[in-house]
């Protein structure tokens, strides 16, 4: 259902505005007066890179009256396959500069502030400071980490989005929802010490065109929440198969609203060791490795099948047949998947310390 808006409009919008905008105003739900939200918000992007370029461009030429870019990279020649902002006569010079350009050309009423800055955990409540919203279109996990926590400190709404190879996640996390709405925040998809070392795009690449498409979805996001209309993605998580052309949705709770909803809780799935594994695929089990494609790249156990943890989560029952030994990185998101099989019927069980732990004993029969 849609949530308040998150901004109050402003008096009016300028002539010259509101014939550039007159396709939104006649939009129903968003009308004028979600016109003039537009222009009284205050939105800050996270990088200006894949899917940061795309935010820019959709929400300047929405109308968007602030927009505070925050990136410390200069562009180069590769970039230019996706982060559509970028000319060649770009190369060398910060990113920022290229938000400043476009935003100007389409829309000169929108104020562009560039920090050429890294955000980190010491600085990143003072460069979000002001924002009405924030999208993170960052490409470390360690920095989304850090974008989220101060979000959660403002009570701001995070627009969210991750793409690597053919697979794109977006979500809105926020730790301060209008009364009635529950919280959800990256630790709620992302438990921490779930996620391993993810190689870079540079390591395994990405789909340029994937990254138009999740980028307008930032962008349509944040519009919805800023406007209120619409059924902004808090709560749940869509996820992008661009290769079969498919989009699926996962819901996504709060793990404060699980623990305390409801009868008791189901209990934790076995867990097996990695000396088990053996006897498990021989006896015919399933090994179903849940991990993201870009980890999976730098290794499998011999004779797993892949399928992504949102993917389980969407659809359990494609999956759900006979015995089932679920391996991840560390072992948390194993358990989440198991759990979710268990409760369609299989029998599903979690590799204990996943990936780390069957390295681990590969490494010591290699050098016993």
């Amino acid at each position: 259902m849609p949530l308040p808006p998150l901004v109050e409009p402003v008096d009016a919008l300028s002539d010259a505005e509101r014939l550039r905008t007159a396709r939104h105003q006649v939009l129903s739900g968003l009308g004028e007066i979600g016109q003039r939200r537009l222009r009284a918000a205050h939105v800050a992007v996270v990088g200006a890179g894949g899917l940061g370029a795309p935010v820019v461009l959709a929400l300047a030429a929405a109308g968007v009256g602030t927009l505070t870019i925050i990136d410390d990279d200069d562009v180069e020649i590769s970039n230019l396959q996706r982060q559509i902002m970028h000319r060649r006569s770009d190369v060398g010079r910060p990113k920022v500069d290229s938000a400043v350009r476009v935003a100007a050309d389409l829309s000169p009423e929108t104020e562009v502030r560039p920090l050429r800055a890294r955000l980190a955990s010491d600085n990143a409540a003072d460069l979000l400071a002001g924002a009405d919203l924030v999208i993170d279109g960052t490409d470390t996990f360690a920095t989304r980490l850090d974008v989220a926590a101060a979000t959660e400190r403002l009570g701001i709404p995070l627009v969210w989005g991750v793409i690597q190879e053919f697979a794109a996640q977006i979500t809105v996390f926020w730790s301060s929802p209008p009364e009635g709405t529950d919280a959800v925040v990256l630790s709620d998809l992302y438990p921490e010490g779930s996620v391993g070392e993810l190689p870079t795009c540079a390591a395994v690449g990405v789909f340029g065109a994937l990254c138009l498409q999740a980028g307008s979805i930032l962008a349509m996001e944040a519009i919805k929440l800023i406007t209120g209309i619409g059924d902004p993605l808090l709560g749940r998580v869509l996820v992008i198969d661009a290769l079969r052309a498919k989009s699926s949705e996962v819901p996504l709770r709060s793990s404060r609203v699980q623990a305390s909803a409801g009868p008791e809780p189901q209990p934790s799935p076995p867990h097996i060791a990695v000396a088990d594994l053996g006897h498990e695929s021989a006896a015919g089990a399933l090994l179903l490795d849940v991990r993201e494609e870009a980890e999976v790249a730098a290794g499998m156990i011999p004779g797993a099948t892949h399928v992504p943890l949102a993917r389980v989560l969407a659809d359990p029952s494609a999956v759900a047949q006979g015995r089932i030994v679920v391996i991840c990185q560390a072992g948390v998101r194993a358990r989440r998947a198991a759990e979710t099989l268990r409760a369609v019927g299989a029998d599903a069980v979690v590799l204990a310390g996943g990936m780390d732990a069957w390295n681990e004993a590969s490494q010591s029969e290699a050098t016993a």
